[in-house]
């Protein structure tokens, strides 16, 4: 009986410690499946928490619970009221100033209905597509909603949103079945053919893929990837990163090959590639949309190897290059490249000299969320990065774009600095 009333006061003090724990990460994306019942049903389990310390604690452990419990009510209520206010402060904002900050974020969306008054006030650079966007859908449709939001930027005289997706090839196809699916890039290295025949197959597939992107409005295809392929199997916790599947070669010379002829052929048809994930996964056992994640590889190896890809094509090309949300401790200990202001200015656009767009991984990924999404936001556009990716859990734009407004502020971000890079980088979409 002492050990059943034991372990029944333990359940219940690791029980009332997750839900303090779920009430400080309210709305973490990771539950954004429940997001719609998340605050009713922690609220509901917190007053059940209450009334069984109420009958069951006794001496000392009642205040003590009920005391947690109720400060997790508290926190929870609060980190409902803040989010619910971000988002009232963010639909209320307009004009330039604002203008300025919102052509730095894309982010995704699963009714475009709630896009219309931020596309209209300039308040997003642009939007993000993927699968849920097409599921049960016609390429028409599609097409329609993407030229209703771009109809409201021409009403309103404002550039035109950016357009992007995730369309790779392989597993990663986010706008399949709408958008015919193509192998994976590496599957062009299967066939032994002659280098300029490789060339010319990989320039036919971005073309064919930029087209039927093109056709349903999509201007910035994120790919294509560029990490050279590790040695090693992936990582027990490797769910969503998988660069061993969606690599093109562990050859730095033929990811080149591929890569440059297949962002040539989607430019062909109008729409820019993305170099991904800088500074290159190979190295990297953990998977980003979870975990931190470090790049231990030492800086000249990747120079020598994968770094080439990045450098070479990007100055052959018109593409854009993905920042991946991986720290590389040589060069910067403590922030992800992602939002390292000395990794971008210091590397890319200083040893490099790449003056082209630079764009995050997605901002509500573990490995950026969990530094921080108003941190990782002020240092991102602080570093020079032109555009911030919110894609899966959209909701966060709000607090995201929050945040920047607070920092220009306090005088943190230079409100004319911005707009110079945006007038420098973002131009072209224009």
């Amino acid at each position: 009986m002492k050990l059943l009333r034991v372990t029944g006061a333990a359940l219940g003090w690791l029980t009332l410690a997750t839900l303090w724990f779920w009430a400080w990460h309210l709305k973490d994306p990771h539950l954004r499946f429940m997001r719609e019942a998340e605050l009713a049903l922690l609220l509901g389990l917190l007053v059940a928490g209450i009334a069984l310390a109420w009958r069951f604690a006794r001496g000392m452990a009642r205040p003590v619970a009920l005391g947690l419990a109720l400060a997790a009510v508290l926190t929870a209520l609060c980190n409902e009221a803040a989010s619910r206010q971000h988002r009232a402060n963010v639909q209320a904002m307009s004009g330039p100033a604002a203008q300025v900050l919102g052509a730095h974020f894309i982010v995704g969306y699963d009714d475009a209905n709630d896009l219309r008054e931020l596309a209209r006030k300039g308040l997003i650079g642009g939007i993000f597509v993927t699968g849920r966007n097409v599921r049960g859908r016609t390429a028409e449709q599609l097409r329609g909603e993407i030229a209703g939001l771009q109809a409201l930027r021409r009403e309103a005289g404002l550039p035109p949103l950016i357009v992007a997706t995730d369309q790779e090839g392989g597993a990663v196809s986010r706008l399949s079945p709408i958008v015919e699916r193509q192998p994976a890039l590496s599957t062009l290295l299967d066939a032994d053919v002659p280098g300029n025949a490789l060339s010319e197959r990989a320039r036919a597939y971005g073309a064919q893929q930029g087209r039927a992107l093109a056709a349903l409005g999509v201007t910035l295809n994120f790919s294509p990837v560029v990490d050279l392929r590790p040695s090693r199997a992936p990582g027990r916790w490797d769910f969503h990163t998988r660069i061993d599947e969606r690599a093109i070669s562990s050859d730095p010379a033929l990811t080149t090959q591929v890569a440059l002829a297949y962002a040539q052929g989607l430019e062909s048809a109008g729409v820019r590639g993305t170099l991904k994930h800088f500074p290159g996964l190979a190295g990297v056992a953990e998977d980003t949309h979870h975990f931190a994640a470090e790049l231990r590889t030492p800086v000249a190896r990747l120079a020598a190897r994968d770094w080439k890809p990045f450098q070479e094509v990007s100055t052959q090309s018109d593409a854009a290059i993905m920042l991946g949300h991986v720290i590389l401790a040589e060069l910067d200990a403590k922030y992800p490249v992602s939002f390292s202001r000395r990794i971008v200015q210091q590397v890319i656009r200083g040893e490099w000299g790449y003056q082209g767009l630079l764009v995050t991984d997605d901002l509500t990924m573990g490995a950026a969320y969990n530094h921080g999404l108003c941190d990782a936001t002020v240092r991102a556009l602080d570093a020079g990065v032109d555009l911030l990716l919110i894609a899966f859990d959209h909701d966060k734009y709000f607090d995201a774009m929050h945040c920047a407004q607070r920092a220009v502020q306090s005088g943190a971000l230079s409100l004319p600095m911005q707009e110079r890079r945006g007038a420098q980088r973002l131009q072209s979409f224009r």
